[in-house]
């Protein structure tokens, strides 16, 4: 069992599996050592080409929300030899596979023949409320990892501050209601259930304040790393939207992003274990005092300068 580890990460749902690979786990911890008696040159090279963090073992029992054509699902399944997964989308079935056309279908269908779970139509701001994702806890458990890469409203805009707003109410909510699903230990900090955000690194992204907006829902911060796209082999960036007419073009996946893994208070990360999780109202008035500070920085700069015309185009 868990207890005769020597080390443990994450609650363990799914023992009686054997995932298709032995668990990964790579630490850039380890590049830095490796490095550290090497000259200025070679020791830049080394981080360029640094072994990536992967924020979940493969038996872990793994949530994914937004997902877009479902790329990223199959990857860790092929790839990195998870076993127990459900991973959702926003759209309906047949909405996916027309915006993600012909790909999604592909990826769906593996997943299916691998034996994951494959949900339409899950609203990030309401996991509480899905009758899914409630059948699927009941039958199966809580989830030791619920991972949402890149959330966005969708949409064209060059309105930063009404963008920034729609986003931060849109993780607000995720925060709230996907607490609930998680699997929470009360002898071991290190197995408590986490959640993991990645975002593009930049504005309008470092606008939203994720780690201020996690942690007034009541979560803390564990850590922080960069996302490196190929170490999930076959995984690409899509866009809200759908695909790119004619293909091509704009590749999300080779802009600098970065993860953010949260759990909930009480585990030793760097959010206050006694902070009470902020009510609605006042999340409210957090994100209006916010965003009055950027209408007041807004006056001593153009704001076409805050908008990066591909970042914002989901």
């Amino acid at each position: 069992m868990a207890k005769n580890k020597k080390r443990k990460i994450h609650t363990n749902h799914a023992e009686h599996r054997k995932p298709a690979r032995p668990p990964q786990r790579k630490d850039v911890a380890k590049s830095k050592s490796s490095a550290k008696h090497q000259s200025a040159k070679p020791a830049k090279a080394s981080q360029q080409h640094q072994q990536p963090t992967i924020p979940f073992l493969a038996e872990d029992r793994i949530l994914l929300i937004g997902e877009g054509d479902f790329s990223f699902s199959r990857s860790i399944v092929a790839e990195h030899g998870c076993c127990d997964i459900t991973a959702t989308c926003y759209d309906s079935q047949e909405e996916l596979f027309e915006k993600y056309k012909p790909q999604a279908e592909s990826h769906v269908q593996y997943l299916e023949e691998e034996g994951q779970k494959v949900l339409y139509s899950v609203d990030a701001t309401k996991l509480d409320k899905n009758k899914q994702l409630s059948k699927a806890v009941a039958e199966d458990g809580k989830f030791n990892v619920i991972l949402f890469n890149f959330p966005h409203v969708g949409g064209k805009s060059t309105d930063v501050n009404r963008q920034v707003r729609f986003n931060q109410e849109l993780l607000v909510k995720f925060f709230q209601t996907a607490q609930g699903l998680l699997v929470v230990s009360g002898s071991n900090e290190e197995e408590k259930g986490t959640i993991v955000v990645t975002l593009f690194e930049g504005e309008p992204y470092t606008l939203w304040n994720v780690r201020d907006l996690a942690r007034h829902a009541g979560l803390e911060v564990v850590r922080s790393f960069k996302f490196l796209a190929e170490a999930y082999p076959g995984y690409e960036h899509v866009r809200t939207l759908g695909n790119l007419v004619g293909g091509g073009g704009w590749k999300g996946e080779d802009r600098e992003a970065r993860s953010y893994v949260f759990r909930m208070k009480g585990g030793g990360g760097d959010g206050g274990a006694n902070e009470k999780p902020k009510t609605q109202g006042e999340m409210q008035k957090e994100m209006e005092r916010q965003r009055r500070e950027r209408l007041g920085a807004g006056d001593k700069r153009k704001r076409a300068k805050d908008v990066d015309s591909s970042s914002d185009e989901e």
